[in-house]
């Protein structure tokens, strides 16, 4: 088990000057939670309306499909599109083949493997995943910036 040492204040400080260009204002541009985030209307984000996991992430169904629902270890077939809070898209497939992966196998980042357990096939779910669920502090440049909350619009087309 990997043991995390807490940092002393005075590293603490100089990594938060860093960041902020030592002007000692926060970076405003990137939210630090979901619930302080502004979404672009375009996104239809609802957190009201939403269900928040344990894990802060949250999920909204737009569309309940049928059949059993999904569970780890099913191999799954995707439709999807992402985008930044500020309605900024950074991936789709909305218009091309299906992404497949095995669920709860860690082939997707955890937000996914965590907002997609109990879908049915047909159903379409939004999920608003927190930076810890997605892609961090490091974020994934030059398109996802570090600590950036990710808007998902997921379509279940098939499951094995």
């Amino acid at each position: 088990m990997r043991r995390f040492h807490r940092p002393s204040l005075l590293v603490v400080s100089s990594l938060v000057a860093a960041a902020t260009g030592c002007s000692g204002k926060a970076d405003t541009a990137m939210p630090l939670t979901i619930e302080t985030a502004t979404f672009a209307p375009a996104l239809g984000v609802d957190l009201a309306a939403s269900t928040r996991m344990p894990s802060g992430m949250y999920y909204r169904d737009l569309t309940i499909g049928t059949g059993e629902p999904v569970a780890n270890g099913r191999e799954l077939s995707m439709r999807y599109s992402g985008w930044l809070p500020n309605g900024k898209p950074f991936d789709s497939n909305a218009n091309g083949s299906p992404y497949v992966l095995q669920l709860g196998a860690k082939e997707v980042i955890d937000g996914w493997d965590l907002g997609l357990v109990g879908m049915k096939v047909g159903g379409k779910r939004q999920l608003i995943i927190p930076p810890s669920l997605g892609y961090g502090a490091a974020g994934s440049p030059p398109v996802i910036p570090p600590n950036a909350i990710l808007v998902f619009n997921v379509e279940l087309v098939a499951a094995r």
